[in-house]
């Protein structure tokens, strides 16, 4: 099983197309969780080829601080997947995304190249890939993190962009039981309408609710409503304290449960809290 911790803070995961030489160096100053830089859906594929070469640049330069570096590559049964798994040997990532992933073999043919260079996340983008979900996470030890790729989604479904996103419910509770399940991480979909922050923060509202551990982002206007969704207040810091100083008194006083401002507090509670905590101070220590 993977070893893959959910309180290393993924709360704004931010795209960035390859082939946008002043995306990548603007990146290196944007308050986001983490980059995606994109080698699949953002490049034409006649600039797929030049858009590899300018990532890998930017990369041997660095300079992207406290911000994971993911890329996601192209898929192995396209022309320019495996030389885009062949460019991140010499480079310094944090991991590899591999898109459209419908079974575990994908996953596996394409760590069979990278070797036990980098850990894996996986995109989650079609009917198929979220009815193997549970197999794929299964299987796949090298998985950290599901990543839902709900535009396509959409399509596949034959479904309709709607503000409630309700033709996607199904599928995104699915894939956030499968990953609990499987003790991943599982990022939520990007959110197409960007100039309109009123319905992003709705749609984050709604991932946070549902239970994903943060959103894919498609511009930085986006960063700062999502880091403070999915990120921890000074309330609930405070309440989690609360909650563990309680619960611990009543463990020593040979309770099993404690009533904290009129509320019930169980085992479950007291390790929430501490979760909660541990993520507080993975955002202090960042």
């Amino acid at each position: 099983m993977s070893t893959a911790t959910s309180f290393r803070p993924r709360r704004s995961v931010l795209y960035m197309p390859a082939a946008n030489a002043r995306a990548l160096e603007k990146a290196r100053d944007i308050d986001c969780d983490a980059l995606i830089f994109d080698l699949e859906d953002a490049v034409a594929p006649d600039q797929k080829v030049a858009a590899r070469d300018q990532l890998r640049q930017a990369l041997l330069v660095g300079r992207y601080g406290h911000r994971e570096r993911i890329v996601r590559v192209n898929a192995l049964e396209t022309p320019w997947g495996a030389d885009d798994l062949a460019m991140l040997a010499d480079v310094r990532i944090d991991a590899v995304l591999l898109p459209k992933i419908e079974s575990p073999a994908q996953v596996d043919a394409a760590v069979a190249r990278l070797g036990a260079q980098w850990p894996v996340w996986v995109m989650t983008e079609t009917p198929r890939g979220v009815l193997a979900a549970a197999q794929i996470l299964e299987r796949c030890p090298r998985i950290e993190v599901m990543v839902m790729g709900t535009s396509d989604l959409v399509t596949e479904l034959r479904a309709r962009h709607t503000p409630d996103r309700q033709p996607l419910l199904q599928a995104l509770a699915h894939c956030v039981l499968v990953a609990r399940a499987f003790n991943r991480v599982v990022l939520d979909g990007v959110h197409l309408d960007f100039r309109n922050l009123e319905s992003f923060e709705s749609a984050a509202r709604q991932g946070r609710d549902l239970g994903f551990d943060g959103k894919t982002l498609i511009h930085p206007s986006q960063v700062e409503i999502a880091n403070r969704i999915f990120g921890i207040g000074d309330e609930e810091i405070a309440l989690a304290s609360q909650i563990i100083a309680a619960w611990e008194e009543a463990q020593r006083d040979g309770k099993g449960v404690v009533v904290l401002n009129g509320k019930l507090i169980e085992n479950l509670h007291a390790g929430e809290a501490k979760r909660t905590l541990e993520f507080a101070r993975a955002l202090r220590s960042r």
